[in-house]
């Protein structure tokens, strides 16, 4: 009987569930499948270039909407198309332009009513099993 293959990904799929922007990654990270046990160790001990690019960037989209508080939507709309360094995101959150206030409110909005939707939904269950139905 062989040993079961181990699941592997592509090298993008990877950068996104690391979180980081896989052009910025080396060469022989992009060249290469990733296996399900590389993933999990560079997760739980991640050497110095993926440390490094957590902590200074460039960021992918969805870590810049996430840590300027916006949606990637917002992104979009405010003509962000570049990956965003951490300097660029303390910049714009050190000078929040109007773009950026607009659309921090546009996504508290969103989080408030699916927050309401949430409670509504539970409301509901709660009395489904009170009544039986």
């Amino acid at each position: 009987m062989s040993a079961p293959q181990s699941q592997s990904m592509k090298a993008a799929t990877a950068a996104k569930k690391l979180g980081v922007l896989l052009s910025a990654t080396p060469p022989e990270f992009q060249e290469g499948p990733v296996t399900r046990e590389e993933l999990n160790a560079l997760q739980s001990d991640p050497p110095e270039w993926l440390a490094e690019l957590r902590r200074t960037g460039p960021h992918p989209r969805q870590e810049v909407a996430r840590k300027l508080g916006v949606s990637t939507s917002g992104l979009a709309r405010a003509g962000i198309t570049d990956p965003l360094t951490t300097a660029d995101i303390k910049t714009l959150l050190t000078e929040m332009p109007q773009w950026l206030v607009t659309e921090r409110a546009r996504q508290a909005e969103v989080h408030k009513e699916n927050a309401r939707i949430k409670a509504q939904d539970a409301a509901k269950r709660d009395a489904a099993k009170r009544t039986g139905a």
